[in-house]
């Protein structure tokens, strides 16, 4: 099969799995293996970074006003406020992706590590499927500590498997927000993380035509899976058990094949 033909249909599944809280990393890495695809880290740096782009396109209005209010000093106002808050939760995330990025790079083809990864991302979004009867609230009545453990929960999604957006929403949850809210707040969360990521792979290296084309792709389907998720998907906490379901099902499929 054409090279840029499948590495465009990896960019798929890099666009739908990004807005899912399922690891869109582990995700790009099965297909990779499913359609004897050589994959690689700054490859599929390249495909979150398309999505990161459908991010800043979805969510532009929120952005640009974060933005300027930073810049003018007025942190105690609404979009202020918020861009504190995902700052201090992207600190665990940066750090741990900084000081052990070698680790994490030789692990991406283990399918051991990514099965028990999906294990734990199921574990996680069936107790984010919890109605816990919490007082909710709204995006700016978290605190600076409610935001680091957001941040510290994301960290764990560097281990291949585990799901960013699944550790993310589910902590956001946890603390009280609504599921919106929560989406949000993990959606905006995943620009500095990426961004730090795509920095510190590509840097300032030119990339093949096959990686634009795939980042262009990854960028236009995330578009539209950011809004099925944030609108139909994820806006009722009940979904997460059938995602949960789809990760238990891979961890269970990678076991048998590796016993096999």
């Amino acid at each position: 099969m054409n090279a840029l033909f499948v590495s465009l249909i990896i960019a798929v599944v890099q666009g739908i799995a990004e807005w899912l809280p399922i690891s869109s990393s582990a995700q790009v890495e099965l297909f990779s293996k499913i359609l004897s695809f050589q994959s690689s880290l700054v490859f599929d740096v390249v495909l979150q970074f398309g999505t990161l782009m459908a991010v800043f396109v979805y969510f532009s209005r929120d952005i640009i006003d974060i933005i300027e209010s930073l810049l003018r000093g007025q942190f105690t106002s609404e979009n202020g406020k918020l861009g504190v808050l995902l700052i201090i939760a992207s600190i665990p995330a940066l750090v741990f992706g900084l000081f052990l990025h070698r680790f994490f790079e030789s692990s991406v083809d283990n399918l051991l590590l990514m099965s028990f990864g999906f294990a734990i991302t199921g574990v996680v979004l069936l107790i984010g499927s919890l109605d816990l009867k919490t007082r909710e609230k709204k995006l700016m009545e978290i605190n600076y500590r409610d935001a680091l453990l957001i941040g510290f929960a994301q960290a764990f999604s560097l281990f291949r498997g585990i799901s960013r957006s699944g550790t993310t929403i589910t902590s956001g949850l946890i603390l009280g927000l609504s599921e919106k809210s929560a989406i949000k707040f993990s959606f905006l969360l995943s620009i500095p993380v990426i961004m730090g990521a795509s920095v510190l792979e590509i840097g300032i290296n030119s990339l093949p035509s096959n990686m634009f084309w795939a980042a262009l792709v990854s960028f236009l389907v995330g578009i539209v899976s950011i809004h099925f998720s944030f609108t139909y998907i994820l806006n009722n906490r009940k979904n997460l058990r059938w995602l949960a379901l789809y990760v238990f099902l891979l961890a269970i499929g990678i076991w048998l094949y590796l016993i096999i």
